[in-house]
């Protein structure tokens, strides 16, 4: 599917309603972050809130997120602590963090529990021009498809989802979205709620009713039988 004329973001900050005064500092953060990495010619993408803007769409998240190879975590951080920012090994596995002045930029090796390939970075990206500085973009179809995977039992707010379904629907391609997420009955309900609420007709991601009442149900005695009684789990994961 073609993404509309003038839908690239040269300059984030004049897009109307869609980024606050208050992200004009994670905005210089994030051209800092990614003019640093492409100086370290470390294969990146931008992900998250900010990858949603870059292709005109719409996101509920505020954040700063790019997507790594595995084998590229050191690398990319002691280039970064060289050029002067904080850098961080969280506990969680999937993810590393940098601050700039404060402001936080995750640099995600694994979204989803997959991690991050060449194809990836290569083959699901678009060179865009965001806020002056040209990079790599992560596929509005890949962040609709990330968004989807990270609902789960711990996390499934919806409303986070419908802003970039509405605002990128042209720009993603629904039967790949359906098919690489058909493991995840969140996802399924997800594509069903686009339907009734007339933002993505279920004829056009070509949605298979059949079973998705059963994978809810499984899904449902799963998570009666793994969650612990004092809960747990995941936070919202980023991207």
């Amino acid at each position: 599917m073609g993404k509309p004329v003038g839908m690239a973001r040269d300059d984030l900050e004049t897009g109307p309603g869609q980024v606050l005064a208050r992200d004009e500092g994670l905005i210089l953060t994030m051209k800092r972050v990614g003019a640093a990495l492409k100086r370290t010619g470390i294969p990146f993408a931008l992900a998250g809130g900010f990858a949603a803007y870059a292709h005109g769409g719409t996101s509920s998240d505020h954040d700063v997120d790019f997507l790594l190879r595995p084998e590229d975590v050191d690398a990319a951080l002691d280039a970064l602590a060289e050029a002067g920012f904080q850098t961080e090994r969280p506990p969680e596995d999937w993810l590393v963090k940098v601050y700039d002045e404060g402001r936080l930029v995750d640099l995600i090796h694994h979204p989803v529990d997959r991690a991050v390939t060449d194809q990836m970075l290569t083959e699901d990206t678009e060179i865009i021009s965001v806020s002056a500085i040209r990079m790599p973009v992560v596929s509005a179809t890949a962040l609709m498809e990330h968004k989807l995977l990270s609902f789960s039992q711990h996390y499934c707010d919806f409303a986070k989802g419908i802003p970039l379904a509405r605002s990128l629907r042209e720009q993603i391609d629904w039967p790949r979205v359906r098919r690489n997420t058909a493991g995840s009955a969140y996802a399924q309900a997800f594509l069903v709620l686009l339907d009734r609420l007339d933002v993505v007709p279920l004829a056009d991601t070509r949605l298979d009713l059949e079973g998705v009442t059963e994978m809810i149900e499984a899904d449902r005695r799963t998570a009666l039988v793994s969650v612990p009684a004092s809960g747990g789990g995941r936070d919202e994961p980023a991207g």
